[in-house]
C-alpha cells in the first residue's frame, strides 16, 4: 500500500507541473484538411493565408500564427483536389481550430479543374463536423469542439447525453441505444479503455472535462479494426491536437446548488489535503497495522489495541456557504529539437463541488398489489468532490511522412461524504418496526491515468500506425465507516442504543478499508494500403492488438463488538462512543475484529489476443462496402491461481466477430446504410468474484457470481440520412440486435436488513429492436431568426427478455422505451452572444431486475432542462458563461409497479427518492 501510496503523490505531483507551463501571449489558426468522400486526411495540401502558406502533414494537421484583430481569407490547393476558398476566418477563440473539407477531382470532372469553391470559416466548422459523420464508414455521430462549447456540459459523461439514443446513469455512465452501460464501451485516442468502478462493468465519463476534448464520436455499428466487446455504443473521447504556435488560457468559475445554499452543508473533519481529494493518512489503517494473516493469529486484546488507534467517532463539521470552485490552466508551444518540430499542449483542471441527495429508501413485502414496508429510511447525503486533473500531449513530427505522439491524460477524484439517516428497521421488530438514526462517514480517491504513445509512417504507398499503452486505474478507501442507533421503547425513557453486538457486521459500528489496483498494457499495430480498383479507391487494412489486464483487490472489513449489554455504552452519542476508554477486554467494553474471508480480497488477470482483416471497397461512386472479420482470444483468471482455491474462475474463449457495412450514397445529400455484425460483452472482474459489500445507500448487499457466462450479440442496422445545408441533418434509422446469455443484475430480498441481496446473473436471451430521428435546422428562413438553430433526437426501443426456465418476459435491465433530445441555440458572432436551451428526457426503465416474490424497481421518466448562455468582452479576449443545469429538479423515483398500468402513481410502491437540485455557475474565462 505504500508503494501504491507514493505512486498517487507523484501523479497528483505530475498533474500540477504540467500545468505550470509558462507561455507567450500569441493566437494561432490550427485544425485539418480531409477527404469530403471518406474522412481521410489529405497530405501535402497548401494553405495560403496572405504572405504565409503552411503544408498539411501525413495527419492532414496544418498550423499558422495570425494577428488577432484581423479578419482572413484561406486558400487551400491541391493538385488532386478542388480548391477552396474560406472568407471571414478570425482569431477571437483563444486557439482557433478549423477543419477543412476537399472534394477529390475524378476524371470525368476534368471541367471544374481550375474552378474555386467559396465558403466561410462558419459554414466550414459547422459543415466538418457534419461530414464526418456523413462519411463515415458506420452508423455514427459526431460532437464537436463547437458543439462542446455551447452546451452547459462540464464533463464528457454529461455531453454525450445529447446524442441521439444514448441517456445517462448517475450523472456520467452512460445508457446508448436503452442498453445499460455495461453494454458499451470506450476509447481513449484509439486505446480502449477499462472499467472504472471496481463493482459494475462500466465507464466513468465524468473523468473527463468537457474542454479537453476535441471529438467524440460514437459508434453504433462495429467495424473490425476497433474492439468487438460492445453491443450499444463504442464512445471514442479524441483529446484535443497539438498547436504549432505557443498560447496560454485560464478560466475560473463559481457555483451553487439549489438544495445547498441557504442551509448548513455536514462535511467530514477535513484531513490537511481534503482541498485536493487527497487523504493525510489521518484516516487510514496506522503504520504498523498487521496485515490480514497477521491479524488473524492476534489475542482479542492485542486486535482491540490496534483498533482503538483506526476507528474513530461519527462527528462532522458545517459549512455554512457551500460554493462551487473551479479552475481550469490550458497553453502550448512548438520548439525545435534536433531540428524537428515538436509540439506540447498541456492541460490543467481543478474543480471542488459539493452537492447534496436527499433520498428516500424503501423495501417491501409485496402481495398482489399490496406492499408492506421492510424498512423505511429518509438520507440526507453530503458529498465533496475534488477533481484534479492534467492532459500532456507532445507530437514529433520527424517529417511530412512520419510523426510520433505521447499523449497523457490523469484524473484525481477524491470524494468526501457525510450520510445522516433518519427513518424505521423492521429487522427486529417486523409488525411494529423499530425507528432509527445512522451516519455513514467515507472518503474515497480515484487516480486515473492513461499514457499512449504512437507513429503514424507513410512508405511505399503503405500507412503503418503502431500504438502502445499505459494505463492505472488506483482506488483508495481510507476509511468507510458506519454506525446505527435503534430506539428501545421497551425500556425507560424509550432510548436510542448503538446497533452493536457480540457478531460482526457491516451494517453498524463497521469500518471499512480497501485497496483497488489495475493495471491495463496494450500494444498493436495496424498496416493499410490504399489502391485504385476499377477507377475506385480501395483500402485493406490489418492489425494486431496485444492487451494484459491485471487486477489486485483487497479489501479489510472490520468490525466494533460487545460481549455483554452496556446500556450506558450504547447509548452514548455519535461523537464519543468510539472514544478510546470504550474499548477494553472485559465484556462491558467494546473489542474490535476483522470480518475473515477470503471473498475480500482477490486477483485478477486477462490476456487478449486480437486480429482483424479489413476491406474498404467503393464499388461504384455511390456503394461503399467497409467489411471484415474480427478474431479475439480472451484468457481470463479471477480470484486465485490455485484451482483447490473456492474463489478460482478461468475461462479461455476465442470468437470470431464478422461486420459487414454497406453505404449507398444516393446523391450528395443523402446516404442510406445498412450494417451487420456480431459482438460479445464479457463479464467484468467484480461480476464474477465472490466478494461481499454491504451497499449503506441500498441497504442491501451485493455479490458477485463465478458462474457467469459472456453474452454473444447479433447486430442489424437500417440507416437514411439527409444533409440538406451545410451544417443541417435529418436522418431516421433502425436496429436489432439478439442477445444470449444478458447479464443483470437481480434483487433477492431474503429477509431484512444485511439479508437483501443484489446478485449478477444471466439470463437466457433477449432481443431488441427500435428506430431513431435526428435532425439538425437552421431557422434563418425568418430575418428575426437567423441566428438560431434547432437541434433534437428520438429514439424507440423495444426490447424483451425471455427466459423459459423461470417464465421470464419483460424488459432489459436499464432499458428505456424512449429518449428524447431537444435543443435551441442562438449565435451571433457579431455580438459575441451565444446561448443555448436544452431538454432532455427517457423512458420509464428497470432499475433492478426483480424475482417471484418481488416485482422489479422501475425508474420514471424525469426531464431535464438546461441553459447557458456567453458573452465575449475586453475586446473578445474573455468569455463570461452561465450554465444552469436541471432547471425543472424533479424528484427521481423508482418504483414497485404494483397494478402494472406502465407508469408511476401514488398506488404504487415508491421504493427510492432522490432530489439533487439545480445547479447553477458562473465562468469567466480570459486568453493571454
Amino acid at each position: 500500500m505504500e508503494i501504491h501510496q507514493t505512486y498517487r503523490k507523484i501523479c497528483i505531483a505530475g498533474a500540477f507541473l504540467c500545468g505550470t507551463f509558462i507561455f507567450a501571449q500569441t493566437h494561432i489558426l490550427e485544425g485539418r484538411v480531409l477527404d469530403d468522400k471518406d474522412n481521410s486526411p489529405i497530405e501535402g495540401v497548401t494553405v495560403s493565408i496572405n504572405d504565409k502558406q503552411v503544408a498539411t502533414d501525413v495527419s492532414g494537421n496544418f498550423s499558422v500564427s495570425l494577428d488577432p484583430k484581423l479578419t482572413y481569407t484561406l486558400k487551400i490547393s491541391n493538385a488532386q483536389y478542388q480548391s477552396k476558398e474560406i472568407s471571414d476566418v478570425s482569431l477571437s477563440e483563444e486557439n482557433t481550430h478549423l477543419d477543412i473539407l476537399l472534394h477529390r477531382l475524378e476524371a470525368k470532372e476534368s471541367n471544374i479543374e481550375g474552378v474555386v469553391l467559396k465558403s466561410s470559416a462558419k459554414k466550414e466548422s459547422i459543415a466538418s463536423t457534419i461530414a464526418l459523420q456523413k462519411n463515415s464508414a458506420v452508423v455514427s455521430q459526431v460532437i464537436g469542439v463547437e458543439a462542446i462549447k455551447k452546451s452547459p456540459d462540464r464533463n464528457t459523461g454529461e455531453v454525450l447525453k445529447r446524442v441521439s439514443g444514448v441517456s445517462l446513469l448517475e450523472g456520467k455512465y452512460i445508457v446508448v441505444r436503452g442498453l445499460s452501460d455495461r453494454y458499451n464501451q470506450a476509447m481513449l485516442n484509439g486505446i480502449q479503455l477499462s472499467s472504472t468502478e471496481p463493482d459494475k462493468k462500466t465507464f466513468s465519463f465524468d473523468l473527463f472535462p468537457a474542454n479537453v476534448i476535441e471529438t467524440l464520436v460514437i459508434n453504433k455499428a462495429f467495424i473490425p479494426e476497433y474492439t468487438g466487446e460492445w453491443a450499444g455504443g463504442l464512445i471514442q473521447v479524441n483529446t484535443k491536437d497539438i498547436p504549432a504556435k505557443n498560447f496560454f488560457n485560464m478560466q475560473v468559475g463559481v457555483g451553487a446548488n439549489s438544495i445547498t445554499i441557504n442551509r448548513e452543508f455536514a462535511i467530514q473533519k477535513s484531513g490537511k489535503y481534503d482541498f485536493l481529494g487527497i487523504d493525510d493518512k489521518s484516516r487510514a489503517l496506522p503504520s504498523g497495522f498487521p496485515t490480514k494473516n497477521a491479524f488473524g493469529i492476534l489475542s482479542e486484546a492485542q486486535k482491540t489495541d490496534f483498533g482503538k488507534g483506526y476507528v474513530k467517532n461519527f462527528d462532522y463539521n458545517n459549512l455554512s456557504w457551500p460554493e462551487n470552485l473551479s479552475f481550469q490552466a490550458d497553453g502550448g508551444f512548438n520548439t525545435k529539437v534536433f531540428g524537428k518540430e515538436l509540439g506540447v499542449i498541456a492541460v490543467l483542471n481543478y474543480s471542488n463541488l459539493k452537492r447534496r441527495t436527499d433520498t428516500k429508501n424503501r423495501f417491501f413485502t409485496i402481495n398482489g398489489e399490496n406492499a408492506d414496508v421492510n424498512f423505511d429510511y429518509s438520507t440526507d447525503k453530503y458529498t465533496n468532490e475534488v477533481i484534479l486533473g492534467s492532459m500532456l500531449n507532445l507530437s514529433l513530427k520527424l517529417n511530412a511522412n512520419n510523426k510520433i505522439s505521447i499523449k497523457n491524460i490523469i484524473t484525481h477524484t477524491g470524494v468526501n461524504h457525510v450520510s445522516l439517516r433518519t427513518g424505521k428497521d423492521f429487522e427486529f421488530d417486523p409488525i411494529n418496526g423499530t425507528n432509527i438514526i445512522a451516519r455513514e462517514l467515507g472518503f474515497k480517491e480515484t487516480t486515473f491515468y492513461n499514457s499512449t504513445i504512437n507513429g503514424n509512417h507513410k512508405f511505399a504507398g503503405l500507412n503503418l500506425n503502431w500504438y502502445g499503452s499505459f494505463g492505472i486505474l488506483d482506488q483508495y478507501v481510507p476509511m468507510l465507516q458506519r454506525l446505527q442507533y435503534n430506539e428501545y421503547t421497551n425500556l425507560p425513557g424509550s432510548p436510542y442504543l448503538a446497533l452493536i453486538s457480540n457478531g460482526l457486521s457491516q451494517k453498524s459500528g463497521s469500518f471499512f478499508n480497501s485497496n483497488l489496483n489495475d493495471y491495463l498494457y496494450n500494444a498493436g499495430a495496424d498496416l493499410s494500403k490504399s489502391f485504385e480498383l476499377f477507377g475506385q479507391k480501395q483500402t485493406v487494412k490489418a492489425g494486431y492488438l496485444f492487451q494484459v489486464k491485471d487486477r489486485i483487490y483487497n479489501a479489510r472489513p472490520f468490525s466494533v463488538q460487545l460481549q455483554g449489554f452496556n446500556q450506558a455504552l450504547l447509548a452514548q452519542s455519535f461523537e464519543t462512543i468510539f472514544n478510546p476508554s470504550n474499548f477494553g477486554s472485559n465484556s462491558n467494553q467494546f473489542t474490535f475484529n476483522e470480518i475473515a474471508g477470503n471473498q475480500y480480497r482477490y486477483i485478477a488477470n486477462t490476456i487478449l489476443n486480437a486480429g482483424f482483416l479489413q476491406l474498404d471497397n467503393n464499388i461504384t461512386d455511390w456503394i461503399r462496402a467497409v467489411w471484415g472479420v474480427r478474431v479475439e482470444n480472451f484468457d481470463q483468471l479471477i480470484g486465485s491461481t490455485k484451482k483447490s482455491d473456492d474463489r478460482f474462475v478461468y475461462s479461455k474463449v476465442t470468437d470470431f466477430l464478422p461486420a459487414l457495412n454497406l453505404t449507398f450514397k444516393l446523391n450528395d445529400k443523402m446516404n442510406v446504410r445498412i450494417a451487420g455484425s456480431q459482438t460479445v460483452v464479457r463479464p467484468e472482474f467484480r461480476e464474477l468474484s465472490p466478494l461481499a459489500y454491504y451497499d449503506f445507500d441500498l441497504g442491501a448487499t451485493v455479490i458477485g457470481n463465478k458462474d457467469l457466462q459472456r453474452t454473444k450479440i447479433t447486430n442489424a442496422d437500417l440507416r437514411w440520412e439527409f444533409y440538406p445545408r451545410t451544417g443541417e441533418i435529418i436522418s431516421v434509422a433502425g436496429f436489432y440486435k439478439n442477445f444470449k446469455n444478458p447479464i443483470e443484475v437481480y434483487f433477492n430480498q431474503s429477509g431484512a436488513g444485511t439479508s437483501n441481496t443484489f446478485n449478477f446473473l444471466n439470463a437466457e436471451k433477449a432481443n431488441a429492436y427500435g428506430a431513431e430521428f435526428e435532425f439538425r435546422r437552421k431557422l434563418d428562413f425568418a430575418g428575426f431568426l437567423q441566428n438560431f438553430t434547432a437541434g433534437g433526437n428520438f429514439s424507440y426501443i423495444h426490447n424483451r427478455v425471455k427466459d423459459t426456465k423461470t417464465n421470464t418476459d419483460r424488459p432489459m435491465q436499464g432499458q428505456s422505451p424512449y429518449t428524447v433530445n431537444a435543443s435551441l441555440q442562438y449565435d451571433n458572432s457579431k455580438l459575441g452572444l451565444s446561448s443555448t436551451v436544452l431538454f432532455n428526457v427517457i423512458g420509464r426503465r428497470i432499475l433492478y431486475v426483480g424475482n417471484d416474490q418481488v416485482p422489479p424497481i422501475w425508474e420514471a421518466p424525469r426531464p431535464l432542462l438546461d441553459y447557458q448562455i456567453a458573452k465575449k468582452i475586453w475586446n473578445n479576449k474573455a468569455e463570461i458563461k452561465l450554465n444552469i443545469s436541471d432547471i425543472l429538479n424533479q424528484r427521481a423515483k423508482y418504483y414497485h409497479d404494483l397494478n402494472n398500468n406502465e407508469k408511476y402513481d401514488k398506488t404504487d410502491a415508491l421504493a427510492i427518492e432522490r432530489l439533487t437540485g439545480t445547479n447553477i455557475s458562473l465562468t469567466l474565462g480570459y486568453s493571454f
